[in-house]
């Protein structure tokens, strides 16, 4: 059991802090309120701290491209199969990549890894806890989205292979969900007579979860037409969608706001490598959340370092995005877009005990992490 007094909380549902205790027991918050008290339970004093709920990032590849380890240990791209659905983030996630340490040691307790944007289908995302030595022991979700590319990358990394447009992506991914429509038809009328099912096929079966919406679409798109693009062939195969990137969206903000999509903006820090980045700005995230959208802000680590998620939050405000609109862009935002908001992204009774102590707003570069506990645990602490 875990008491901690009288820290100034943020808990990303009330605009404004305030002062209060939080207990914890069983890796759960049981109580936020003023002036409690547990026996037995060990005590933090945090009085002149912040407490945060811990970080979220919404996007990111840590555990796939490992730290340090160059291209030969990148396990994020399958380089030889342009359509890989049934391809799962959990069979190849580091739980030793120093990049994990790094995120967890500045607050960033929960992570959305998945594959790269190589792909037109690239394979399934999964959300962990940078805490555990096996991957089973990390999950919060094992299969949270599938990963699917709009724009340069598929074009580029499949030129040679029958894919240089954007019309053969777009045309790729849509074979693949009607394949896979008519896949999940066959089994309907087959029922439970096993000579009746079609050949099972892998790729077919990994799609059926996103045909019955128990997971989204996970869709990189940098371009406005590519954000469109993703749009309307969900529309059509009647699959939930979430917008990744989106580098272009403070140009159509008004017409993203209409869709009730949400959106994973980043990564911003660092220059324009492409072509389809040439429009990119700290003022996208704020421009979106304006609007209304929901707006969640990534890192794409390892393009920016996990590490540096606060960070990010905090160039958007500089830019002008809302401060606690940020500080909902990299806790509850992403875990609403993720999935897995019923346990993080914030401070409430009943949820997982993530939490971030700080010495002031994390947004700025001075402010230094004091704690970090996961599940009611400490896995950083500053001396």
């Amino acid at each position: 059991m875990l008491l901690i007094r009288n820290g100034r909380i943020h808990d990303a549902v009330h605009r404004e802090p305030y002062v209060a205790d939080i207990l914890v027991d069983d890796g759960k918050i049981r109580k936020i309120e003023p002036g409690l008290s547990a026996e037995g339970a060990e005590v933090v004093d945090a009085a002149g701290k912040e407490i945060y709920p811990g970080f979220v990032e919404a996007h990111g590849h840590t555990g796939l491209d490992g730290y340090g380890i160059g291209y030969e240990g990148q396990d994020y791209n399958e380089m030889g199969d342009i359509n890989s659905p049934q391809l799962r983030a959990i069979d190849a996630i580091e739980p030793r990549d120093q990049a994990l340490a790094e995120a967890r040691d500045a607050g960033v307790t929960t992570l959305c890894i998945g594959p790269g944007s190589a792909n037109v289908l690239g394979g399934t995302f999964a959300a962990i806890k940078p805490v555990g030595c096996r991957v089973e022991q990390m999950c919060i979700r094992e299969e949270v989205a599938m990963k699917c590319a709009f724009g340069e990358n598929p074009k580029r990394c499949y030129q040679e292979k029958g894919n240089s447009s954007r019309m053969t992506t777009a045309a790729r991914l849509r074979e693949m969900l009607f394949k896979a429509r008519e896949y999940q038809q066959k089994l309907d009328r087959a029922g439970d007579d096993p000579a009746a099912r079609p050949p099972f096929d892998m790729k077919l079966n990994a799609l059926l979860p996103v045909l019955r919406k128990e997971m989204p679409l996970k869709a990189h798109a940098h371009q406005a037409n590519d954000c469109f693009t993703a749009l309307r062939i969900a529309r059509e195969f009647d699959v939930n969608i979430t917008l990744e990137h989106v580098t272009e969206g403070h140009l159509v903000a008004d017409e993203l706001a209409k869709e009730n999509v949400m959106l994973a903006v980043g990564p911003t820090l660092g220059h324009a490598t492409k072509f389809e980045l040439r429009n990119k700005s700290w003022t996208t995230p704020g421009i979106l959340a304006a609007k209304g959208c929901h707006v969640s802000i990534i890192t794409d680590s390892p393009v920016i370092p996990q590490k540096y998620l606060p960070l990010c939050a905090g160039l958007a405000v500089k830019a002008g995005m809302d401060p606690f609109a940020a500080l909902q862009a990299i806790t509850i935002n992403p875990a609403e877009h993720i999935g897995v908001a019923d346990r993080v992204g914030s401070l409430e009774v009943g949820k997982d005990a993530d939490l971030v102590m700080t010495d002031g707003c994390p947004f700025e570069v001075a402010t230094n992490v004091l704690a970090v506990y996961i599940d009611g645990k400490q896995v950083f602490g500053r001396e």
